[in-house]
C-alpha cells in the first residue's frame, strides 16, 4: 500500500514546494561590490527605474560573478540621512549570490496605503547543490515613512 502512496506523497510535497516562498534573501546596505556603478548594465535607461515621484530607484546589477548568479537589486528610498542621502539597500538572493536572470521589463509597481509601494519583478533561480533553474517572483515591498524593505519569493511551477 505504501508504494502506492509515494508518488502521491511526492507530487503533494512538489506541489507544496512550488507554492511556498523560497529561501530568504539577504538586504543588506551598499557599500560593497555589489554596488559599483560599473555592475549597472548598459543602457542605463534600461537597468534603472524611478517611483514615487523619484523618492524610490530600483537598479538591477550584473557583478558578472558568480557566472550563475550575477544579478541583483539596489534600492535607493527614504528616509534620508542627515546631510540628504537615501537609504541604500543590495538585494541579493542569498549571501552574496544574486539571480540567475532578472526580467527587468517586466517590471511591476503598485501603491498601497496600507502596506506601502510594491515593486513585482520576475527571476530565475540556481540551485547550485541541485545544479537546477527554477523562476521566481520576487515582490518588494517599502514603507517610505519608515525606510522599512520586505522582500518575498515565489517559485514558479516547473
Amino acid at each position: 500500500m505504501t508504494h502506492r502512496l509515494a508518488p502521491l506523497l511526492l507530487g503533494a510535497a512538489l506541489c507544496l514546494a512550488a507554492t511556498m516562498p523560497a529561501r530568504a534573501q539577504e538586504l543588506s546596505d551598499c557599500g560593497d561590490f555589489r554596488t559599483d556603478a560599473r555592475n549597472i548594465p548598459e543602457p542605463w535607461e534600461a537597468s534603472t527605474r524611478t517611483f514615487a515621484n523619484g523618492e524610490v530607484r530600483l537598479v538591477l546589477l550584473d557583478t558578472i560573478e558568480p557566472a550563475a548568479a550575477p544579478y541583483h537589486l539596489m534600492i535607493l528610498s527614504p528616509p534620508y540621512d542627515e546631510v540628504g542621502g537615501r537609504q541604500c539597500k543590495v538585494l541579493s538572493r542569498e549571501g552574496r549570490s544574486g539571480w540567475a536572470g532578472v526580467q527587468f521589463d517586466l517590471l511591476e509597481a503598485g501603491y498601497d496605503p496600507a502596506t506601502g509601494l510594491t515593486l513585482t519583478l520576475p527571476a530565475m533561480i540556481w540551485l547550485p547543490e541541485k545544479n537546477f533553474v527554477n523562476s521566481t517572483l520576487v515582490t518588494i515591498t517599502l514603507n517610505q515613512s519608515t525606510g522599512e524593505i520586505g522582500v518575498t519569493q515565489q517559485l514558479g511551477n516547473e
